[in-house]
Protein backbone atom coordinates (compact mmCIF):
# COMPACT_ATOMS: atom_id res chain seq x y z
CA UNK A 1 0.00 0.00 0.00
CA UNK A 2 2.83 2.18 0.87
CA UNK A 3 4.50 1.72 -2.27
CA UNK A 4 1.85 1.98 -4.63
CA UNK A 5 0.61 5.23 -2.77
CA UNK A 6 4.28 6.51 -3.83
CA UNK A 7 3.71 5.61 -6.90
CA UNK A 8 0.54 7.29 -7.09
CA UNK A 9 2.12 10.68 -5.88
CA UNK A 10 4.62 10.15 -8.51
CA UNK A 11 2.16 9.29 -11.48
CA UNK A 12 0.30 12.81 -10.73
CA UNK A 13 3.23 14.55 -11.57
CA UNK A 14 3.93 12.77 -14.87
CA UNK A 15 0.26 12.74 -15.70
CA UNK A 16 -0.24 16.62 -15.05
CA UNK A 17 2.56 17.51 -17.24
CA UNK A 18 1.70 14.83 -20.30
CA UNK A 19 -1.99 15.96 -19.77
CA UNK A 20 -1.25 19.55 -20.35
CA UNK A 21 0.85 18.86 -23.12
CA UNK A 22 -2.01 17.05 -25.21
CA UNK A 23 -4.49 19.68 -24.29
CA UNK A 24 -2.38 21.95 -26.22
CA UNK A 25 -1.10 19.65 -29.05
CA UNK A 26 -4.97 17.90 -29.71
CA UNK A 27 -7.07 20.37 -28.97
CA UNK A 28 -5.71 24.01 -28.59
CA UNK A 29 -3.56 23.44 -31.99
CA UNK A 30 -6.77 22.90 -34.20
CA UNK A 31 -6.66 27.05 -34.13
CA UNK A 32 -3.16 28.23 -34.16
CA UNK A 33 -3.54 31.37 -33.97
CA UNK A 34 -5.05 31.19 -30.58
CA UNK A 35 -4.32 30.41 -27.37
CA UNK A 36 -5.28 30.61 -23.44
CA UNK A 37 -3.15 30.04 -20.26
CA UNK A 38 -5.85 28.21 -18.22
CA UNK A 39 -6.68 25.83 -21.33
CA UNK A 40 -4.59 22.88 -19.72
CA UNK A 41 -6.61 23.49 -16.48
CA UNK A 42 -9.80 23.56 -17.73
CA UNK A 43 -9.41 20.26 -19.70
CA UNK A 44 -7.86 19.11 -16.24
CA UNK A 45 -11.31 20.18 -14.06
CA UNK A 46 -13.67 18.63 -17.08
CA UNK A 47 -10.95 15.42 -16.84
CA UNK A 48 -11.62 15.09 -13.26
CA UNK A 49 -15.52 15.79 -13.17
CA UNK A 50 -15.92 13.08 -15.83
CA UNK A 51 -13.95 10.87 -13.67
CA UNK A 52 -15.58 11.00 -10.63
CA UNK A 53 -18.61 10.22 -12.50
CA UNK A 54 -17.52 7.97 -13.69
CA UNK A 55 -16.36 6.05 -10.77
CA UNK A 56 -19.61 6.93 -9.04
CA UNK A 57 -21.39 5.29 -12.00
CA UNK A 58 -19.73 2.15 -11.63
CA UNK A 59 -19.88 1.86 -7.61
CA UNK A 60 -23.75 2.15 -7.70
CA UNK A 61 -23.88 -0.89 -10.63
CA UNK A 62 -21.59 -2.82 -8.64
CA UNK A 63 -23.58 -2.02 -5.46
CA UNK A 64 -26.88 -3.01 -7.19
CA UNK A 65 -25.17 -6.23 -8.11
CA UNK A 66 -24.76 -7.11 -4.82
CA UNK A 67 -20.73 -6.89 -5.35
CA UNK A 68 -20.09 -4.45 -2.92
CA UNK A 69 -22.62 -5.32 -0.12
CA UNK A 70 -21.66 -4.01 3.38
CA UNK A 71 -18.22 -2.50 1.90
CA UNK A 72 -20.20 0.67 0.20
CA UNK A 73 -23.27 2.35 2.08
CA UNK A 74 -25.03 5.88 1.84
CA UNK A 75 -22.18 7.42 3.67
CA UNK A 76 -19.99 6.47 0.97
CA UNK A 77 -22.63 7.84 -1.95
CA UNK A 78 -22.75 10.76 0.49
CA UNK A 79 -18.80 11.37 -0.49
CA UNK A 80 -18.99 10.77 -4.03
CA UNK A 81 -22.03 12.98 -4.37
CA UNK A 82 -20.12 15.79 -2.93
CA UNK A 83 -17.09 15.17 -4.92
CA UNK A 84 -19.13 15.19 -7.81
CA UNK A 85 -20.84 18.55 -6.54
CA UNK A 86 -17.83 20.20 -5.58
CA UNK A 87 -16.04 19.59 -8.78
CA UNK A 88 -18.63 20.64 -10.92
CA UNK A 89 -18.50 24.11 -9.60
CA UNK A 90 -14.97 24.14 -9.82
CA UNK A 91 -15.14 23.46 -13.25
CA UNK A 92 -17.69 26.28 -13.31
CA UNK A 93 -15.03 28.65 -12.04
CA UNK A 94 -12.75 27.69 -14.56
CA UNK A 95 -15.07 28.05 -17.24
CA UNK A 96 -16.18 31.52 -16.23
CA UNK A 97 -12.36 32.28 -15.66
CA UNK A 98 -11.24 31.69 -19.25
CA UNK A 99 -14.03 33.31 -20.43
CA UNK A 100 -13.86 36.26 -18.63
CA UNK A 101 -10.07 36.47 -18.94
CA UNK A 102 -10.72 36.82 -22.91
CA UNK A 103 -14.20 38.97 -22.62
CA UNK A 104 -12.27 41.85 -20.71
CA UNK A 105 -8.34 41.80 -22.11
CA UNK A 106 -11.04 42.38 -25.84
CA UNK A 107 -7.85 40.92 -27.81
CA UNK A 108 -8.60 39.98 -31.55
CA UNK A 109 -6.60 36.42 -31.13
CA UNK A 110 -8.03 35.71 -28.04
CA UNK A 111 -11.58 36.47 -28.81
CA UNK A 112 -12.15 34.90 -31.93
CA UNK A 113 -12.79 31.71 -30.09
CA UNK A 114 -15.52 32.58 -28.27
CA UNK A 115 -17.23 34.91 -30.86
CA UNK A 116 -17.43 31.69 -33.69
CA UNK A 117 -18.67 29.41 -31.07
CA UNK A 118 -20.76 32.04 -29.74
CA UNK A 119 -22.64 32.97 -33.34
CA UNK A 120 -25.94 30.94 -34.66
CA UNK A 121 -26.41 27.34 -32.96
CA UNK A 122 -23.48 26.96 -31.33
CA UNK A 123 -24.35 29.47 -29.07
CA UNK A 124 -27.02 26.81 -27.86
CA UNK A 125 -24.43 23.96 -27.35
CA UNK A 126 -22.62 26.60 -25.10
CA UNK A 127 -25.55 27.35 -22.61
CA UNK A 128 -26.42 23.13 -23.16
CA UNK A 129 -22.21 22.54 -21.96
CA UNK A 130 -22.86 25.19 -19.41
CA UNK A 131 -26.30 23.75 -17.90
CA UNK A 132 -24.76 20.05 -18.49
CA UNK A 133 -21.67 20.37 -16.76
CA UNK A 134 -22.78 22.38 -13.81
CA UNK A 135 -26.21 24.27 -13.66
CA UNK A 136 -28.11 20.55 -12.87
CA UNK A 137 -25.66 19.23 -11.05
CA UNK A 138 -25.36 21.89 -8.77
CA UNK A 139 -29.11 22.07 -8.21
CA UNK A 140 -29.98 18.47 -7.99
CA UNK A 141 -27.00 17.95 -6.03
CA UNK A 142 -27.26 21.04 -3.76
CA UNK A 143 -29.98 19.22 -0.91
CA UNK A 144 -27.94 16.34 1.35
CA UNK A 145 -30.69 13.72 0.69
CA UNK A 146 -30.14 14.13 -3.08
CA UNK A 147 -26.58 13.08 -2.60
CA UNK A 148 -27.25 9.87 -1.14
CA UNK A 149 -29.83 8.60 -3.04
CA UNK A 150 -28.73 6.06 -5.30
CA UNK A 151 -30.73 7.33 -8.05
CA UNK A 152 -30.57 10.63 -8.29
CA UNK A 153 -26.84 10.45 -8.17
CA UNK A 154 -26.76 8.24 -11.25
CA UNK A 155 -28.82 10.33 -13.65
CA UNK A 156 -27.10 12.83 -12.01
CA UNK A 157 -23.62 11.19 -13.48
CA UNK A 158 -24.90 10.10 -16.16
CA UNK A 159 -25.89 13.99 -17.60
CA UNK A 160 -22.01 14.97 -16.37
CA UNK A 161 -20.34 12.69 -18.47
CA UNK A 162 -22.48 14.01 -21.93
CA UNK A 163 -21.69 17.31 -20.95
CA UNK A 164 -17.95 16.13 -20.69
CA UNK A 165 -18.78 14.68 -24.25
CA UNK A 166 -20.50 18.14 -25.08
CA UNK A 167 -17.63 19.96 -23.90
CA UNK A 168 -15.05 18.25 -25.84
CA UNK A 169 -17.65 18.50 -29.08
CA UNK A 170 -17.97 22.35 -28.45
CA UNK A 171 -13.79 22.60 -28.26
CA UNK A 172 -12.71 20.57 -31.52
CA UNK A 173 -15.59 20.45 -34.06
CA UNK A 174 -15.81 24.37 -34.42
CA UNK A 175 -13.10 24.46 -36.88
CA UNK A 176 -13.85 22.03 -38.85
CA UNK A 177 -17.84 21.33 -39.47
CA UNK A 178 -18.52 25.62 -39.42
CA UNK A 179 -21.21 27.82 -38.84
CA UNK A 180 -24.15 24.94 -37.63
CA UNK A 181 -23.34 22.15 -35.46
CA UNK A 182 -23.95 18.52 -36.61
CA UNK A 183 -23.86 15.30 -35.37
CA UNK A 184 -23.40 12.13 -37.30
CA UNK A 185 -21.47 8.68 -37.41
CA UNK A 186 -18.02 9.58 -37.13
CA UNK A 187 -18.84 11.66 -33.67
CA UNK A 188 -20.98 9.06 -32.17
CA UNK A 189 -19.63 5.12 -33.00
CA UNK A 190 -15.92 5.67 -32.55
CA UNK A 191 -17.17 7.27 -28.37
CA UNK A 192 -19.32 4.01 -28.17
CA UNK A 193 -17.04 2.06 -29.17
CA UNK A 194 -14.27 3.72 -26.91
CA UNK A 195 -16.71 2.84 -24.38
CA UNK A 196 -18.07 -0.56 -24.76
CA UNK A 197 -14.37 -1.73 -24.72
CA UNK A 198 -13.28 0.54 -21.41
CA UNK A 199 -16.50 -1.24 -19.79
CA UNK A 200 -15.36 -4.56 -21.08
CA UNK A 201 -11.85 -4.34 -19.83
CA UNK A 202 -13.28 -3.49 -16.74
CA UNK A 203 -15.53 -6.05 -16.08
CA UNK A 204 -12.98 -8.90 -17.20
CA UNK A 205 -9.98 -7.59 -14.80
CA UNK A 206 -13.13 -7.47 -11.87
CA UNK A 207 -14.21 -11.15 -12.98
CA UNK A 208 -10.29 -12.20 -12.36
CA UNK A 209 -9.82 -9.86 -8.88
CA UNK A 210 -12.11 -9.08 -6.20
CA UNK A 211 -13.12 -5.62 -6.79
CA UNK A 212 -13.47 -5.17 -2.53
CA UNK A 213 -9.60 -4.55 -0.98
CA UNK A 214 -10.08 -6.73 1.99
CA UNK A 215 -6.60 -6.62 2.46
CA UNK A 216 -6.03 -3.21 2.42
CA UNK A 217 -4.97 -1.41 5.74
CA UNK A 218 -7.62 1.44 5.69
CA UNK A 219 -10.68 -1.21 4.58
CA UNK A 220 -12.67 -2.07 8.19
CA UNK A 221 -11.88 2.44 8.59
CA UNK A 222 -13.87 2.88 5.29
CA UNK A 223 -16.45 0.32 6.35
CA UNK A 224 -17.12 2.41 9.00
CA UNK A 225 -16.97 5.74 7.36
CA UNK A 226 -19.65 8.40 8.34
CA UNK A 227 -20.34 11.73 6.59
Amino acid sequence: TVRRLRLSALFLVLFSLSFSLAAFDWIMSLEPLWYSTIFAVYNFAGLVLSGLAAITIFVIVLRRAGVFAGAVTEEHLHGLGKLVFGFSIFWAYIWISQYLLIWYGNLPEEASYFMGRHAGSWFSVSLLNVALNWLIPFLVLLPRPAKRSESILLRVCIVVLIGRGVDLYFMILPPFIGASPSLNVWEIFPLLGALAYFTLRVFKHFAKLSPVPFRDPNFEESRGHHQ
